[in-house]
């Protein structure tokens, strides 16, 4: 119980924090699993190459956030997937693919590995 009440205000503060507006014009369980993307990408460890330049997780983060932000507010984002697909997968500009890696790992795709980690975020939601 106290997790959970753990997890609800960490939710909370990351909405105020984040810019809840755009987030909170969106399904409560859409506005879950797009928080908790924007935060495995600021990973610990973890870069975001965009244009051929490599970027801290953090950095990326506040760069899809506002891809995201914009998206919301003329309603081209539906859910996760949409977002993934929309916002965290190419540039908008270029239309080059973004890459992620973490730690000594290989460079990937930044949209199969997030729809990866969206399916293991719902899964360990639907285990709750």
């Amino acid at each position: 119980m106290k997790a959970r009440l753990r997890n609800m205000a960490v939710f909370a503060t990351f909405l105020f924090a984040a810019g809840a507006p755009a987030l909170a014009s969106q399904p409560l369980a859409t506005e879950r699993e797009i928080a908790h993307l924007l935060n495995y990408v600021a990973s610990p460890g973890c870069q975001f190459n965009r244009n051929g330049t490599w970027y801290e997780g953090s950095k990326a983060r506040e760069h899809l956030k506002d891809k995201y932000d914009y998206m919301a507010k003329r309603k081209l984002v539906s859910n996760a997937e949409s977002f993934i697909e929309r916002a965290a997968s190419s540039s908008s500009m270029s239309g080059k693919a973004y890459l992620v890696r973490c730690g000594s790992g290989a460079a990937t795709h930044s949209g199969p590995w997030l729809m990866a980690e969206l399916k293991r975020f719902r899964s360990a939601a639907a285990a709750r």
